[in-house]
């Protein structure tokens, strides 16, 4: 259970006491009232009061007692706090950090680091810029605006060092058995010998065996989308032990089929039923005609089986052929491509195969990264555009897998 929940846990707890002792304020109480008494100007006080109590919350979690309680299995004492000043987008928080002495391993609080980490790297990301003199007026003022601080050289270099251990480690981290595989690439603008070029961000999201979880398996970061780029991401995956991969889902990436035949031989592979109804839309020739074509290829992805979706194909394809004989042609090859969840080996229930049959749930976590990368605008290298992506990655995937499970994971699937 993470801090902030604990903290509402506990404030209901506290609520209850309080329905005999109205006088008592709780914390979060505390933050309510800096809300209602100055509105959104109130924010910063309000999280500087939930983050305080969150993170007393998480130090008797940790050391397994409340204050001046005596238990067996306590693992340590609290040692006062420490002030810290953390400059927000909400304005600074004075935080007081809570301290451990006699444990075997340190405290930090996690509820201040994981709020904080992909801030860090969109403050690190753009500072580059600023240091290596990329738009000097223009970085200097989203760095005003988001991060409410210029950042030295040296405090960059210094950060960094600490922030790529942390985000190497987790791209470097051990796999296991993946069931289903979804990979997914998209743009961001990178400087490189003096232009201004494409970089590829390809990403790899899997469902684990053991759980039946989403977990973002990695990312890379390259000036080439091309097939040497994929099958040496993919061979990167499968060196950190991913296995057991029985279904790939993607678009038709130039250079992916290839990486796929040569890196996951014998596995199956879906085309993105999303893209493959975009992808027909350039071979309709009336506009007229689109919505009736959307709705016929419509009727087929949605097929209860696969001998349905194959039956309705043709009908569908017939239907064409005459009016559009370009659209029919295209549709006959490629939309079997799509049909694959439906393959009776991989033994997908309708509910994982609505999962399964389209990279949506990537395109949310791109749509999240473009938010994020757009202020930046331009990258001064793929180191620093790799730093940001995996930051904001590594805590989605904690999210993932801590969540609910994606699909049911049973026999076949």
């Amino acid at each position: 259970m993470s801090s902030l929940l604990l903290v509402s846990y506990e404030f209901i707890n506290q609520e209850s006491t309080n329905m005999t002792h109205p006088e008592e304020s709780t914390p979060i109480g505390a933050a309510l009232e800096a809300l209602v008494e100055t509105g959104l100007d109130g924010m910063a006080d309000a999280m500087q009061i939930l983050f305080n109590e969150a993170m007393k919350v998480e130090r008797n979690a940790f050391v397994k007692a409340e204050p001046y309680e005596r238990t067996a299995e306590r693992r340590g004492h609290g040692n006062g706090f420490k002030p810290k000043t953390v400059k927000t987008r909400v304005g600074d928080l004075s935080l007081r950090i809570p301290q451990v002495r006699g444990a075997a391993e340190p405290f930090y609080p996690k509820s201040l680091e994981r709020g904080l980490r992909s801030e860090r790297a969109l403050k690190l990301a753009i500072a580059e810029m600023y240091v290596q003199g990329v738009s000097t007026r223009r970085v200097r003022a989203i760095t005003e605006e988001l991060c409410g601080v210029e950042v030295s050289s040296t405090e960059v270099s210094r950060a960094a060092s600490l922030l790529d251990a942390e985000l190497g480690a987790w791209r470097e981290r051990e796999l296991g058995e993946i069931r289903h595989l979804v990979l997914d690439a998209r743009y961001e603008k990178v400087r490189h010998g003096g232009s201004v070029v494409d970089a590829a961000v390809l990403i790899a999201k899997g469902v684990r065996a053991e759980d039946g979880r989403r977990s973002i398996l990695g990312v890379s970061v390259s000036l080439s989308e091309a097939e040497v780029h994929w099958r040496g991401f993919l061979e990167e995956l499968q060196e950190r032990g991913m296995h057991g991969v029985r279904s790939v889902t993607s678009d038709d990436h130039k250079g992916l089929r290839a990486a796929l035949t040569a890196r996951l031989t014998g596995v199956k592979w879906n085309r993105c039923q999303f893209h493959l109804q975009q992808n027909a839309m350039a071979y309709v020739p009336r506009t007229d005609m689109r919505a009736a074509v959307a709705a016929d290829i419509r009727s087929v992805l949605n097929s209860a089986d696969g001998a349905s979706a194959r039956e309705r194909l043709g009908q569908v394809v017939e239907k064409h052929r005459a009016n559009a004989p370009r659209l029919a042609d295209w549709m006959e090859e490629n939309v079997p491509e799509g049909l694959t969840v439906f393959d009776p080996e991989l033994g997908l229930s309708e509910a994982a195969r609505k999962r399964l049959r389209t990279t949506n749930g990537l395109e949310r976590v791109n749509k999240e990264l473009k938010r994020r990368t757009r202020v930046a605008t331009l990258f001064p290298n793929e180191a620093s555009l790799l730093r940001l992506v995996s930051a904001l990655l590594m805590e989605i995937s904690e999210e993932w897998e801590t969540g609910r499970a994606y699909i049911e994971i049973n026999g076949g699937t």
